[in-house]
């Protein structure tokens, strides 16, 4: 058991410089084209800060370990929303951008609700198991590209503000840190998954628990470090658009991806989950209209917060 929590920690770790290496190079070589902050933080910033989702979910996948995959995605999109947010959120009022408010944040809701409504066969009618086929993968990546595409359009229309200070690199040293920061992503994913499930099995917890919370956190420490830093710099451009953009990533990309790799069994009670995500996603739109306009004050970082905190209390009452 200590091997395994050893082990563990180790992949966090490897997961978390990984990624860093990986979200400096890509900046370093988009800011080399001029791409503007909030652009970086919805995509680069954003599949950086993702890889390691993306990474242990590729692999939970292979492994038939479903509810890892499942537990993964939805866990550190809530800890992303209600924990990431509520703590960079009190660290420094995030103000966005309108577009965040009326497009990105709508987008991510969007993207919890078609995953619940093809999670639960709700356009095909049937007596089988439920599941994310290949069929739904591709639907969920035809609606990433819409993503990408949204993102190129405002990249048009986007102000360049040089926010993200990064000294010039030669181009040897920025594909160097891309490259070492894919490699340390996947190994350090593979400690994650095997250690965890392990650990799951030991100590007879669910998988969906151990993906919902361990693997969740672990996983979403990269999107923590980085909208946390990003908040104490005062650049909440890149606070908030990494965390809408990596939700909305984790969603169409990796449950896209990992579906077409194998179809994915679909446990029901993470709709409990996903309804919690979708209210916490109205509530995060809502927020940008009470006290100061397009800004997620102090106290209501402190209520997202709060409500990560009672959700943690819910599933561990559950496995009582």
């Amino acid at each position: 058991m200590l091997l395994n929590i050893f082990l563990l920690t180790l992949g966090f770790v490897l997961l978390i410089f990984s990624a860093n290496w990986l979200v400096d190079g890509s900046s370093l070589l988009a800011k080399k084209y001029n791409v503007s902050d909030i652009a970086i933080g919805l995509t680069i910033v954003a599949f950086g800060t993702s890889a390691p989702e993306l990474i242990v979910s590729i692999l939970a996948t292979i492994n038939n370990n479903t509810d890892v995959c499942f537990g993964n995605v939805i866990g550190s999109n809530l800890f992303n929303l209600l924990a990431i947010l509520g703590i960079a959120g009190m660290v420094y009022p995030l103000t966005v951008k309108t577009n965040t408010v009326w497009k990105e944040i709508p987008l991510s809701l969007l993207a919890a609700i078609i995953l619940l409504f093809l999670a639960n066969n709700f356009f095909i009618k049937t007596d089988t198991d439920l599941y994310i086929g290949r069929i739904d993968g591709i639907v969920l990546l035809i609606f990433f590209g819409l993503f990408l595409w949204y993102v190129y359009t405002q990249m048009k229309v986007d102000v360049l503000e040089d926010e993200v200070k990064l000294k010039p690199k030669p181009m040897y040293i920025i594909l160097g840190m891309i490259l070492f920061g894919l490699a340390g992503l996947f190994f350090g994913g593979k400690l994650v998954v095997n250690n965890a499930v392990d650990i799951a099995t030991r100590l007879n917890i669910s998988e969906k628990i151990i993906g919902l919370t361990i693997v969740a956190a672990g996983t979403s420490l990269p999107e923590l470090m980085t909208s946390v830093v990003a908040a104490f710099k005062k650049k909440s451009d890149i606070a908030v658009g990494n965390i809408i953009g990596s939700n909305i990533f984790n969603i169409f990309l990796i449950l896209g991806v990992s579906s077409l790799i194998k179809p994915l069994h679909y446990n029901k009670m993470f709709n409990i989950d996903l309804a919690i995500l979708s209210a916490g996603t109205v509530l995060l739109f809502f927020a940008m209209f009470t006290g100061v306009r397009k800004k997620l004050d102090r106290w209501e970082a402190g209520v997202l917060f709060i409500l990560y905190v009672l959700y943690c209390v819910y599933l561990i009452m559950g496995e009582m």
